[in-house]
């Protein structure tokens, strides 16, 4: 293996790293010297990672190393990097939740079980990725991280929460990082940073401890492929004695990728119900409904009905926050305003406007796996508009985080936190010249489908991928041609 080569590892895929250290033709040990070499060069031009454990990581690398050339590596990911968001507890580094108030001095003695399972089959875990405070915000910064920028334009930020994770992938700094999702936040920047980012049914990957917005919060992957993130969902799926909500028994079928979509029946909605997508945003939605359909898909325009969702959500969301914002003695005056004005906000509902609210959520849930009797997959643009500048933030008018200058900019992705669907974003297009915003910017199509069908998101997802691949940041195109 030439110089040069060893010094693009960072940018492989996980089949063409695992691949590579069967042949042996390079080590865990060569990769993780390149992650870092290559975040060190990189990531000061777009703020991804909060935490970096140098140490750590070469020791993981040096073990699997010893594993791969006995013939024993512990599973698909063994050697693989993975990043891990500032949300999710990780053993031997700081979890401080995007916030000045977590008090740093912890031990970390804990893992969250994804990540659990994630060092079990030998992933290097060697970084943590920034995360918008407590992950209550989709503006692309923190108190304690600032501002997370965009490889595909610097003057745009990632969306949020987990926007370091997509960050990362999207200037090509290792394939796998680990996010969660109450709103959007993978699915949000993997949209604005052309990644793909797959929330998960609810209890699929099992969560510790309870997420700040209680039962609407998914653990998932990140990545630059539809396989890679299947490979990671495939490790990482399984329940956990700290979880009540685990799902028993979620057994993923991988082989549903190359299945193809001949006869799926597919409902596409670009609205939603809920408010009209930017043009160039329904242009690059409605060319992914046609790839769909040109490759033998059933396809056709339908609306679900979704009453009393937006009440409900604002409803659980502020509450469930407020709660648990206080419960841990946030300070108000040292949080994000965007994140802190919850705890104002709470004080409007009462106790039978939570009910309310939560049987509404149950009756969504049912409504949805009603309509995925007809429908295997609903189609969704992931946001209403295209990337937005990374200076961008709720005004004095706009009351919610989907409110930007008075605009319904985020209707589609927490829908499906409600009703504890499978949902993903995939790219599907770019601004172009004549944008509202700048050319060259990514755009994303969201999939759904009924509880437990990660299979079917998968199957399309890597249908579309096949048919329309997606090309790199320019900032990752760079680090290949270095």
């Amino acid at each position: 293996m030439t110089q040069t080569e060893k010094t693009r590892l960072h940018t492989l895929t996980v089949r063409e790293l695992t691949r590579g250290y069967a042949e042996d033709r390079f080590t865990p040990q060569d990769l993780i010297e390149d992650v870092l070499q290559a975040a060190a060069r990189v990531d000061a031009q777009v703020n991804a990672f909060c935490h970096i454990d140098t140490e750590g990581a070469r020791s993981q690398a040096a073990v699997s190393t010893r594993r791969w050339r006995e013939g024993k590596p512990l599973g698909p990911l063994d050697g693989v990097p993975v990043s891990i968001k500032d949300l999710i507890l990780t053993q031997g580094m700081p979890t401080l939740l995007g916030s000045v108030t977590t008090d740093a001095s912890q031990k970390w003695e804990v893992d969250a079980p994804a990540v659990a399972r994630l060092r079990a089959g030998g992933a290097i875990l060697y970084a943590k990725t920034t995360t918008t405070e407590f992950g209550g915000s989709a503006f692309s910064r923190s108190p304690l991280t600032g501002t997370t920028y965009n490889p595909w334009n610097r003057t745009y930020g990632c969306s949020g929460s987990s926007m370091g994770a997509a960050a990362h992938l999207a200037a090509g700094l290792g394939p796998l990082a680990l996010g969660n999702d109450a709103s959007g936040s993978i699915r949000m920047p993997a949209s604005v940073t052309g990644v793909f980012g797959l929330k998960p049914t609810f209890g699929r990957v099992a969560g510790y401890p309870p997420a700040s917005a209680g039962i609407l919060e998914h653990t998932g992957p990140l990545s630059r492929t539809v396989a890679d993130a299947a490979t990671m969902l495939a490790v990482i799926t399984g329940p956990d004695p700290r979880d009540a909500y685990a799902l028993p028994d979620a057994s993923l079928d991988l082989s549903a990728l190359d299945r193809g979509v001949e006869g799926l029946r597919v409902a596409y909605s670009p609205t939603l119900g809920l408010a009209e997508p930017d043009p160039e945003v329904r242009a690059a939605t409605d060319r992914a409904v046609t790839l769909l359909r040109d490759m033998g898909a059933v396809v056709e325009a339908v609306d679900p009905d979704l009453p009393g969702l937006l009440d409900a959500y604002n409803t659980l969301r502020i509450c469930n926050r407020a709660a648990s914002y206080r419960a841990a003695g946030g300070d108000a005056k040292k949080m994000d305003p965007v994140v802190a004005r919850v705890l104002e906000q709470a004080a409007a509902y009462s106790t039978a406007d939570y009910v309310h609210a939560d049987r509404t959520r149950a009756d969504l849930q049912v409504r949805m796996q009603h309509f995925h009797r007809q429908w295997d997959i609903l189609v969704t643009p992931t946001l209403a508009i295209p990337p937005y500048p990374a200076k961008a933030d709720n005004g004095p008018k706009d009351e919610h985080w989907y409110i930007l200058n008075s605009r319904f900019w985020s209707p589609y992705t927490f829908p499906f936190n409600m009703t504890h669907q499978p949902a993903a974003s995939l790219p599907c297009g770019l601004t172009g010249n004549d944008s509202r915003e700048a050319p060259g910017l990514p755009i994303g199509v969201q999939l759904v489908a009924a509880p437990g069908r990660e299979d079917l998101v998968l199957q399309t997802a890597a249908a579309l991928e096949r048919a329309a691949p997606f090309p790199l940041s320019p900032m990752a195109r760079r680090e290949l041609a270095e």
